[in-house]
């Protein structure tokens, strides 16, 4: 007798979901593993961040997909909190506004959607973090570009070969994920120990 399928032909849970799981997990567990080779410049990245908040800078961060979601979750640890309270920081998310995203594609493309933003809000002192599995997408090239013209510095959280984006950034760090999923999760523990160097140490 065969095995029951469901809607789109695929196993059962019963036959097939548990070793599409952990084949998962054993993807995140082999890339991460690695992500201690790489402290130095995370350390790197939080202590050009620390600077620039000590000097009247922010920070501004973007992406597309899941990993605008991980550049929105990244400022709001900043400006709300993390672990324990202490003072807000000055962290803004370039994809967080739909409004100025629909607006910006609709009239100039969206290619421009971060752009736009960076020109509007960067200032010589600040700081930009992308997020991309690929370093490839046209609308994260271009906001590099701008903030380099903008004395911004330039920093990456990226994937892959990084694409043209790794060649535009001050600091990158290339997740060894082997596919978008694991270069994300490994994206998602960089920004947490970034986000942990801000933490109160009393």
């Amino acid at each position: 007798m065969n095995a029951p399928t469901n809607s789109i032909g695929k196993k059962t849970p019963e036959e097939g979901f548990t070793s599409i799981i952990r084949d998962r997990i054993d993807q995140a567990i082999a890339c991460t593993a690695k992500l201690p080779a790489h402290a130095t410049t995370f350390e790197s990245m939080a202590s050009a961040i620390h600077e620039r908040f000590q000097n009247g800078g922010k920070l501004m961060t973007c992406g597309n997909g899941g990993s605008a979601a991980e550049a929105l979750h990244f400022a709001e640890e900043l400006t709300g909190r993390f672990a324990r309270t202490r003072p807000p920081l000055p962290a803004l998310c370039l994809n967080a506004d739909p409004t100025a995203l629909t607006c910006i594609s609709n009239d100039f493309g969206f290619d421009q959607v971060f752009s736009r933003q960076c020109e509007a809000f960067g200032r010589s002192g600040d700081a930009l973090m992308v997020f991309s599995t690929s370093g490839k997408s046209p609308n994260i090239v271009k906001v590099l570009e701008s903030a380099r013209q903008r004395g911004i510095l330039t920093m990456g959280l990226l994937g892959f070969d990084g694409g043209e984006a790794e060649g535009l950034c001050d600091i990158s760090f290339l997740s060894p994920g082997i596919d978008s999923a694991a270069i994300q999760e490994c994206h998602q523990i960089a920004m947490h120990a970034i986000c942990n160097c801000f933490e109160p140490t009393t």
